[in-house]
């Protein structure tokens, strides 16, 4: 992957291009919450608000995040809850997966995270946030709530 920084420091009076700005991170360029929970299913589905869909002008290095506060297993030993982060929807591109397992016959629950970065090239995307579960045994859930949000963040890293 390549980078293109900024290679000169900015100096008092001299001009600053267009070419230097668009070496500079972009920040946020997207950023979705839910409060809702939402019940998981054996079928990747996207969760509940956990859409986002931007236009890039120029090849850009994205760094992506899905962030579940409070994800439930199911109560079977081995039972598993993933998250993934998805291109155009739940039978998209899997990008990143995010794991929490049950050892034992009993649910448990915990924060998952997880994030991609890659180079994008100049294009419209769609990322999704979803879930899944090995079994809807115990009714496994993304626990959300208005202080325990779910979210989805796009930020830009710089040119790619």
């Amino acid at each position: 992957m390549a980078i293109n920084p900024i290679t000169s420091d900015f100096v008092s009076g001299a001009v600053l291009t267009a070419a230097q700005m668009n070496r500079l991170p972009r920040g946020v360029l997207g950023y979705a919450t839910s409060s809702t929970s939402y019940t998981l299913t054996t079928s990747p589905v996207i969760a509940t608000g956990m859409t986002l869909t931007l236009a890039l002008a120029s090849a850009r290095f994205l760094k992506i995040t899905y962030i579940e506060p409070q994800a439930g297993t199911p109560n079977v030993a081995g039972g598993f809850t993933t998250t993934t982060i998805k291109l155009t929807s739940a039978a998209g591109t899997q990008l990143s997966q995010g794991v929490i397992q049950t050892p034992s016959a009993a649910s448990i629950g915990g924060s998952v995270i997880n994030s991609y970065i890659n180079i994008f090239s100049a294009s419209t995307y769609t990322f999704v946030g979803c879930g899944a579960t090995s079994s809807v045994s115990g009714a496994p859930v993304f626990t959300r709530s208005a202080t325990n949000l779910a979210m989805l963040l796009i930020e830009d890293l710089g040119p790619g």
